[in-house]
């Protein structure tokens, strides 16, 4: 289990070691600069598979007509507009994230498409939920937990927030499993990805840390380790596209 950090203490932000205190600060920095090319970005580091990933996801979550949601470091609301066609008017999907332009882009573009009912958006940070406990019956996370800077704390907030019966499920880049592809993922990654960030974004730096930032997170079993010291129970995951990202879900019981 983490404990508060001491001053001093450090964490990586990319391949960096940076103070645990301004983690939080760097990432907002590079999520603001991103914010308005999110989809860009995602189709940028997964050849445009992640839409399919993500389709995926939520259609696994077995979540409700009527159920509550909370979706964290939900962004630019593509998860949130899969999850509210399935839980309805009836139920809710509330959109968490801690960085203010992404809340703001997802949530202009859900209002375009006229998705306002059944949807609230809250600025938050994934290791202090502002919720009661047992509030939810699914808490979903894409593409975000590589980011938070103590996952421990905030899966054990996530377990926190369910119901009793309730599901969280984490979909992110993971560790790639044939070792043939990992030198052609790694060229992709570290070389391919910077230039066209710098192309079509004018930001290398930013996405050179997005791909860092999937090396130094936890893989699968590792992961799935950090799910169970959490509370959750009947912990499992699935590798997608050969372990480039993962889905791994677990129970509050």
């Amino acid at each position: 289990m983490s404990s508060d950090p001491r001053p001093g203490d450090t964490t990586h932000f990319g391949f960096r070691d940076v103070p645990v205190a301004e983690k939080a600060g760097l990432v907002r920095e590079v999520f603001t600069s991103v914010a308005a090319r999110y989809d860009l970005m995602n189709d940028l580091m997964s050849l445009g598979v992640h839409r399919a990933w993500k389709r995926y996801f939520v259609a696994t979550a077995n979540v409700a007509r009527g159920d509550r949601v909370l979706d964290l470091a939900g962004g630019t609301g593509d998860i949130a507009a899969l999850l509210h066609a399935r839980v309805g008017e009836a139920g809710e999907v509330v959109v968490g994230d801690i960085n203010a332009a992404m809340l703001g882009v997802g949530r202009d573009r859900l209002t375009d498409r006229g998705l306002v009912r059944g949807l609230r958006w809250v600025q938050l940070n994934a290791e202090a939920l502002p919720f009661p406990d047992a509030h939810f019956d699914l808490v979903t996370i894409a593409f975000g937990l590589r980011n938070v800077t103590d996952k421990a704390k905030a899966l054990r907030e996530m377990h926190r927030v369910l119901k009793v019966g309730g599901r969280a499920m984490v979909l992110e880049f993971s560790e790639v499993k044939p070792a043939w592809f990992r030198p052609i993922y790694d060229f992709h990654s570290f070389q391919v990805l910077p230039r066209l960030g710098r192309l079509f974004a004018n930001d290398a730096d930013s996405y050179r840390y997005l791909a860092e930032s999937i090396r130094k997170h936890p893989p699968q079993d590792e992961l799935k380790a950090m799910m169970e010291e959490a509370g959750f129970e009947r912990c499992d995951y699935r590798n997608l596209s050969a372990g480039i990202c993962a889905i791994h879900a677990g129970y509050r019981v």
